[in-house]
């Protein structure tokens, strides 16, 4: 596992910063839960390692991109099907090699990125056939912790403690 080369790290959001539930008032989605110890994995690594960090998702969620605002995380990808064509303009972007790129999600819509990724993390409570091609299962499930985790596997492989 090359983590000391990583560059950008990118996530799924449902599943992985959320514990997948959703609630639903009457004007549609009213809540998601995100863990403030992932927050602080972004933040981490972009102050002490200058990584940043995007966020595709297949859904559209108002949540999201305030959450997203809030870590200053300028990458935001919302209503994606498409999850490879977005990851091929990012490696392009960022003139970055797959191998540069950590990427973590838990279902089987992620799978697409493995070609375009040198790094796939998965949260422990994963379907399985993610966990069966994962590079890396996390001790810590999706809403969690599972991002922040990762962080600091990628942090400590830099050398940051």
């Amino acid at each position: 596992m090359q983590l000391n080369s990583i560059k950008l790290v990118l996530t799924d959001c449902d599943g992985v910063l959320t514990d997948g539930g959703v609630y639903y008032g009457e004007s549609g989605e009213a809540w998601k839960k995100f863990n403030i110890r992932d927050g602080m994995g972004v933040e981490r690594l972009r102050k002490l390692r200058g990584i940043p960090t995007g966020i595709i998702s297949g859904e559209v969620s108002a949540s999201l991109v305030k959450r997203a605002e809030k870590l200053q995380i300028s990458e935001l990808h919302l209503g994606i099907k498409d999850k490879e064509r977005v990851l091929a303009e990012m490696l392009k972007k960022y003139d970055l090699q797959a191998s540069q790129i950590a990427y973590i999600g838990d279902d089987v819509n992620d799978l697409v990125v493995l070609p375009f990724v040198g790094v796939f993390f998965c949260p422990a409570d994963a379907v399985e056939q993610v966990k069966k091609v994962a590079t890396m299962v996390l001790n810590t499930k999706g809403g969690e912790g599972c991002f922040r985790e990762m962080a600091e596997l990628i942090l400590q492989a830099q050398g940051i403690n």
